[in-house]
């Protein structure tokens, strides 16, 4: 039996994340032709729903993965928006550190809810959780998105400042994979069975 996924996201930062972790498994990518509405309300709906429609649409196992930075001041922004706060990085970095502007409270935490979906329903969810801080500059060419300006103080770095290997150790992103990695071969063996 082939042991193949396809990982529900276009997001190439993600994908490569993604398939560092995955190791054992054949991973696809999501077909370019392939998009998902992300109209949940929460990371985990999103997820859900990535999941589901790319396993329905391609017949195969898929990985949904929704995530992102949630700011104390800002009252959880930019939350499920994080990758629509700006057409690139940089443009999202630079809104982020315009909005904090002046905030002395710079505490933040990265989120991610990963779903396994089968094409007939959801076989099972995980999620993460990453404290940290935000500078105000930033700082590390590694990662994507926020990493260079999201400060992880046990590390003493941001998250841009880390190998892919020890980012993986503390993200919110490898937390929530490396749960679902128990549930991905308990469903495993439960299909072959």
């Amino acid at each position: 039996m082939t042991r193949q996924l396809v990982l529900a996201t276009g997001n190439p930062g993600k994908l490569h994340e993604l398939r560092d972790l995955l190791t054992g498994w054949e991973v696809l990518p999501k077909p370019d032709h392939l998009e998902i509405a992300e109209t949940g309300a929460t990371f985990v709906e999103n997820a859900r729903l990535k999941a589901l429609g790319v396993a329905q649409a391609t017949g195969a196992w898929a990985i949904g993965d929704d995530s992102g930075l949630e700011v104390l001041a800002l009252g959880g922004q930019p939350g499920i928006y994080s990758a629509r706060w700006g057409k690139n990085d940089q443009e999202r970095m630079a809104r982020l550190l315009q909005e904090m502007s002046g905030k002395t409270d710079r505490r933040a935490r990265f989120v991610a809810s990963i779903v396994l979906a089968c094409p007939e329903g959801i076989l099972c969810e995980a999620a993460g959780v990453c404290v940290g801080e935000l500078l105000t500059m930033p700082r590390g060419t590694e990662g994507f998105g926020y990493d260079p300006i999201f400060y992880y103080p046990p590390l003493a770095r941001t998250l841009a400042e880390m190998t892919l290997q020890e980012k993986q150790q503390i993200s919110h992103r490898g937390q929530a994979l490396r749960q679902l990695l128990v549930h991905l071969q308990a469903a495993l063996l439960e299909k072959m069975l």
